[in-house]
């Protein structure tokens, strides 16, 4: 996967890194620390510069992110309301749940969306909820911007600091996410051993 990524980087330039980044966030397993950690790379050696890197990169990003953005909106989170009635205990929620959701997202909808840009493993996540509660688009398409280039300059400059060890990232982003994977799943089986249908 790494070579594979290096080469399209390689033969695309600023146009691969924002194919990659793109494809990041419809297919979360390819990496973005990878894809900008090697952009890093690029801008210490002096074959990329660093604002064009991280436009590119946030460019696609956007774009990825905006794929299940409008899933979400075309599907509407009221056509959820049979999954709701059927799978409330496994989706650890029933329609009055659903209906608060959609109310907090109307209220904080792109500070929401902005927090978890920055969250490892859950920041393409939040596209499709955001979708499904009307987050407004242009709020949607702001917030989205804004997070990934803070997420994508952290990485460009960790690749240019630590240069073909860029590898070393995982030290840090892996801990984090992993972290935040346990804890979520902590949360959801909590959830589901404790939910009760209201009357």
């Amino acid at each position: 996967m790494t070579d594979l990524i290096l080469r399209i980087i390689t033969a695309g330039g600023y146009w691969g890194i924002a194919a990659l980044m793109a494809l990041e966030n419809i297919f979360p397993p390819v990496p973005s620390e990878v894809i900008m950690g090697f952009g890093g790379i690029a801008v210490a050696h002096g074959q990329m510069a660093f604002w064009p890197l991280l436009v590119a990169g946030t460019i696609g990003s956007v774009a990825g992110n905006y794929c299940w953005y409008l899933v979400g909106r075309r599907l509407g989170y009221r056509r959820l309301k049979p999954l709701v009635d059927r799978w409330g205990r496994w989706l650890t929620l029933d329609w009055e749940d659903v209906e608060r959701l959609e109310r907090f997202f109307a209220a904080h909808g792109g500070k929401t969306v902005l927090l978890f840009r920055v969250i490892p493993t859950f920041r393409t996540m939040i596209s499709l909820p955001a979708g499904l509660m009307h987050v407004p688009t242009g709020k949607f398409l702001a917030m989205t911007a804004i997070g990934t280039a803070i997420w994508n300059a952290v990485l460009i400059a960790a690749g240019y600091w630590l240069g073909h060890n860029f590898s070393q990232l995982e030290h840090y982003t892996g801990p984090v996410a992993i972290g935040v994977v346990v804890l979520a799943v902590g949360w959801y089986l909590y959830r589901v051993v404790t939910w009760k249908r209201r009357r």
